[in-house]
């Protein structure tokens, strides 16, 4: 599985640099690729750092011609590096959405999950921005080049007018903060029957993503880094 995992990340990498170096789409290019590699494996915390790791160095090698060029070609690196940041965290928004969504239609389908399982998935969430600016930072801080200060320059304006998936993460919390609650009044005396749904859970948060419900976030009414919106940053 680590081998897989890792040939996973390699390919995404390459996919990633294709794509900001063609220069086409990119922030659309780069939130598809990132959500279909999150599908495509188990919800933990530590895999989508591999995946926005991935992401950031694949953005990162894809402007290194550019930034080898004028000053005009170095405006435009600048952009794509922005495009493809902002495409990373429209998916992991996205994939957030997917998980309160996920929660929602389980409560409105009265199926149960424990209170243990809930928190679980709640505190890898609640860290969900955590990680994208500290992937974000250590990408920044592992390379002294022009395309380092740039990223930079992102996650100093991204901490300051936050990002989407911090946007998104308020709405996801606050829903499984009121299901924690309901699932507590509900379970009294209930049983460890409730532990077979740890699974169900995960699988559903992923299935959430995979079967579009995750495209309630518009990614054209999205804010990118610094607050910016897709739209404007076109």
């Amino acid at each position: 599985m680590k081998n897989e995992t890792s040939s996973d990340t390699s390919i995404l990498e390459a996919e990633v640099r294709k794509v900001v170096e063609e220069g086409h789409d990119i922030q659309e290019n780069i939130r598809k690729l990132t959500l279909n590699i999150i599908r495509s494996r188990s919800f933990d915390i530590q895999s989508l750092q591999q995946t926005a790791t991935a992401v950031l160095r694949g953005a990162q090698a894809g402007v290194q011609h550019e930034l080898q060029k004028t000053s005009a070609q170095t405006h435009i690196a600048r952009d794509h590096l922005k495009q493809a940041v902002t495409g990373l965290d429209v998916a992991l928004a996205q994939f957030a959405e997917a998980a309160k969504l996920a929660v929602e239609e389980a409560a409105s389908r009265a199926q149960k999950y424990s209170n243990e399982d809930l928190k679980l998935a709640r505190a890898d969430l609640a860290s969900l921005e955590a990680m994208f600016l500290g992937t974000l930072q250590s990408a920044a801080s592992a390379t002294k080049d022009a395309a380092g200060d740039i990223l930079r320059d992102l996650t100093a304006h991204t901490r300051t007018h936050g990002s989407a998936v911090g946007a998104q993460m308020k709405e996801t919390l606050a829903v499984f903060t009121h299901q924690l609650g309901a699932t507590g009044r509900a379970q009294v005396g209930v049983g460890m029957h409730l532990a077979k749904n740890t699974s169900d859970l995960l699988r559903q948060i992923a299935a959430g993503v995979l079967t579009g419900l995750a495209d309630h976030v518009r990614p054209g009414h999205s804010k990118g880094p610094g607050g910016v919106s897709e739209d404007q940053g076109k």
